[in-house]
């Protein structure tokens, strides 16, 4: 475990000599935290966002497996790994806690070392289930956003801004003339002018919370929340200067002597009762737009949900 990205490991455990021995054991690989109770241990839960969870099966306001059950029902804290403590040995007692969602016991009294190293091999284990959920998330190629997550997210914005009637704004944008690209200088080149493209949205991004996805191919979208439809079309319009300022030669396009995008955006505000591809499809029109008007170029619309 390195010192840059130290563990948190929350022990949920009413006796405070075994919360002392745990830390004096973890210490030095992990941040502690601790709490005596189960209504104290959700609040800390939630506040430390732990990577592995230590919990007493007997504790005064509670018992473990009914507060492991709580944890797992918590869509922030159910995929942290919950490691029982317990002085019980029984089968029954081990068939509890794995169905209440745990993944291990440790029994009392605590051995420091098989408990340094359990814990040990529970963070690995949860830092390699993490790696492989954020390359789920994520294009291979480009590192942003891939369809999937985009889709995740787009709902996600929509059904929020359906509740605060505020503006949700897409961006459709496609590599100009992409495949005579890779027809005239190869794949390799291709990969990297997507690379350099996506590097490019991102850097014309004006807030945290506006994202850029590739969609698909040559094809890549933008996500900005709580924007209308100039705010929309400023961001689109600094994307495509953007591309055009990093200069890639294109011999084949129709549209410049170097790489260019079409763009084209939508804007809206979210109806429960409609689904979020209006907006999308409102977009891709307007893409569609900039690309029999020449290419190089932003088009862009506000829409009604309900229209």
């Amino acid at each position: 475990m390195t010192r840059e990205k130290r563990p948190i490991v929350l022990t949920i455990e009413d006796d405070a000599a075994i919360r002392a021995l745990i830390g004096g054991v973890l210490g030095a690989e992990c941040d502690m935290r601790a709490a005596g109770t189960g209504a104290e241990a959700l609040q800390v839960a939630l506040e430390a966002r732990p990577d592995l969870i230590l919990l007493d099966v007997g504790l005064p306001d509670t018992d473990g497996f009914t507060l492991c059950r709580s944890l797992k029902q918590n869509a922030v804290l159910s995929d942290i790994p919950v490691v029982f403590l317990t002085s019980r040995t029984s089968t029954t007692d081990e068939v509890d806690g794995l169905e209440a969602g745990g993944i291990d016991y440790i029994t009392k009294p605590i051995t420091p070392a098989i408990l340094r190293a359990r814990v040990r091999n529970h963070i690995e284990l949860k830092r390699s289930r993490d790696a492989l959920a954020r390359m789920a998330r994520l294009d291979g190629l480009t590192g942003v956003a891939n369809r999937r997550t985009f889709d995740d997210l787009l709902l996600r914005e929509w059904r929020r801004q359906a509740r605060t009637r505020q503006m949700l704004s897409v961006i459709m944008m496609d590599v100009d003339h992409f495949k005579r690209f890779n027809d005239t200088y190869g794949h390799g080149a291709g990969d990297e002018c997507l690379k350099q493209v996506t590097r490019a949205a991102e850097g014309a991004l004006q807030r945290p919370a506006d994202i850029v996805a590739r969609y698909g191919g040559e094809e890549f979208v933008a996500l900005l929340p709580d924007t209308d439809i100039d705010g929309a079309l400023a961001v689109a319009e600094g994307i495509r200067a953007a591309v055009v300022t990093i200069g890639i030669p294109h011999s084949g396009s129709k549209a410049a002597s170097h790489v260019t995008v079409s763009l084209g955006g939508a804007c809206t505000v979210p109806e429960t009762d409609v689904e979020p591809s209006m907006l999308l499809e409102a977009a891709d029109t307007q893409l569609y737009a900039a690309k029999r008007e020449g290419r190089n170029r932003v088009k862009g619309v506000s829409v009604s949900a309900n229209s």
